[in-house]
């Protein structure tokens, strides 16, 4: 027996002329019957290709009968499609797909469109606050977090007032539900002693630029990695952001920034420019921080997020993500005078609203400082002895690093064998895409970096002189 083609695909069969017909749905009259095209070839391959053609030219995006009593997971499969996916990026389009997949169709989308009731909807809510994580993440705990279901009710209202706005349904039934209150995730925060811990152990790592230059800027993971030296002037101190880096099913994609306040200039302390300008003489890449493993491409997000949390772990701090370092550079700067307005543009928001309701953490000292204040300013109090003063600041931690330096991208490997002897290896792609490795040996590990370095260079020279005589040969002909 064939394969069963799948919804959306069409048919193919064998005619009994011995020709082959594909045929495709392309659309819905006023009736609600099915409008269709085919086409037709001599072999199935050949009706296949003509069949995959003439979707793509004349198929919508999703073939569904709009009416008022659809099932509601096609309609959310359709609002979906034409009226959500093409306008939201593709990290939020996979949120959106699983929760469609995981918990809407399943458990709502047998329900006509236009009998949907608050009720339903009520009880979909309730559900993802019992049970709806026990069906895929067993280990995780049964309920969906509070965020989540937000964010999942959230969908759905969309796509019933889109029903409403097209005159499918009369009301949306979805304001009727009450949802769990919001709990905002509390953002951790580093102490002083654990960021020099972590800038420590980071050097040690062959990370110390990336978060030396996270914990001045704030910026987002995926703008720092999409970083090029051509971004950043040396020597005016500006930096500029204006791509970001998307991880999605595995592939890098560049990208604008999330928003058009996202692209912006930020100015560099100038310890900060003078650590990357010697940073900047051992790296061999238009990336800033480019990947020790593919060429011309940056540090994947998802791997600097990881080596932040073996960073934090070999150096004993607790356990923050990436983004909590966002906001310990917002907490920090407004807790040494730096305005809401001014922060607000260097980290990328669009109103100084949305840098205090997430970033303006308070901590205990500042509460401290600001009763002070008003006791010194309404009170007209004098300050004393027991009246908190400015602290002194507290010494370079003795912490030393428990791991050794990683190599950057472009410097070759080192491996010593079972003798003592030691072996560099250095890999380049050469300009006919072929890659070709080479080997140097020596008694100690000086002598095998010297000869490495002395290696690489020569290679790196061989490569440019071909591509010169590849490009000569290219103008010549």
């Amino acid at each position: 027996m064939g394969r069963k083609r799948k919804s959306g695909e069409g048919t193919v069969r064998l005619r009994k002329d011995g020709r082959w017909e594909g045929r495709v749905v392309v659309g819905y009259d006023d009736k609600g019957l099915p409008k269709t095209k085919n086409v037709l070839a001599k072999t199935k391959a050949e009706c296949v290709e003509k069949l995959n053609v003439l979707k793509s030219s004349a198929t919508p995006a999703t073939a569904v009968k709009v009416r008022a009593d659809m099932p509601f997971g096609e309609w959310m499969e359709f609002w979906y499609e034409n009226h959500c996916k093409p306008i939201v990026r593709p990290n939020t389009q996979r949120g959106y797909e699983d929760f469609i997949r995981l918990y809407i169709r399943p458990k709502l989308g047998c329900v006509p469109l236009n009998k949907l009731t608050a009720n339903d909807l009520q009880q979909f809510i309730n559900w993802m606050r019992k049970d709806g994580r026990s069906e895929h993440r067993e280990s995780r705990g049964e309920g969906l977090s509070s965020n989540t279901i937000r964010h999942c009710y959230g969908i759905c209202r969309r796509a019933l007032e889109k029903a409403v706005s097209e005159k499918l349904i009369l009301q949306n039934p979805a304001k009727e539900c009450k949802l769990p209150p919001a709990k905002p995730k509390e953002l951790a925060i580093l102490s002083r002693e654990e960021l020099q811990k972590l800038l420590i152990q980071a050097r040690a790592e062959g990370y110390y630029e990336v978060f030396l230059l996270e914990l001045t800027t704030g910026l987002r993971v995926g703008e720092l990695m999409a970083l090029q030296w051509e971004d950043l002037n040396l020597k005016t101190g500006e930096l500029r952001i204006e791509r970001q880096v998307c991880q999605i099913k595995g592939e890098l994609l560049i990208q604008p920034p999330k928003t058009k306040a996202s692209i912006r200039t930020v100015i560099l302390p100038p310890p900060v420019v003078t650590a990357l300008n010697e940073y900047k003489q051992t790296v061999f890449s238009q990336w800033m921080f480019p990947s020790p493993k593919k060429e011309d491409a940056p540090v994947a997000p998802s791997v600097v997020s990881h080596r932040l949390a073996k960073i934090l772990k070999h150096a004993g701090c607790k356990k923050v993500r990436f983004h909590d370092l966002r906001h310990v550079f917002a907490t920090n700067a407004l807790e040494h005078g730096m305005d809401v307005k001014t922060l607000s543009t260097i980290i990328g928001h669009t109103s100084s609203a949305t840098t205090l309701n997430i970033y303006a953490h308070v901590t205990s000292d500042m509460q401290r400082q600001a009763a002070v204040k008003i006791d010194q300013g309404i009170g007209k109090a004098e300050a004393t002895e027991s009246a908190p003063v400015a602290k002194s600041m507290p010494t370079m931690t003795d912490f030393q690093p428990t791991r050794k330096r990683r190599r950057r991208w472009g410097t070759g490997s080192l491996s010593q064998s079972k003798s003592g002897r030691w072996t560099g290896r250095c890999a380049i792609t050469w300009p006919d895409g072929k890659l070709k490795t080479r080997s140097v040996h020596a008694d100690t590990e000086e002598e095998c970096e010297r000869l490495l370095a002395i290696m690489i260079a020569e290679m790196r020279a061989e490569v440019a002189a071909k591509r010169e005589r590849l490009s000569a040969e290219d103008k010549a002909s």
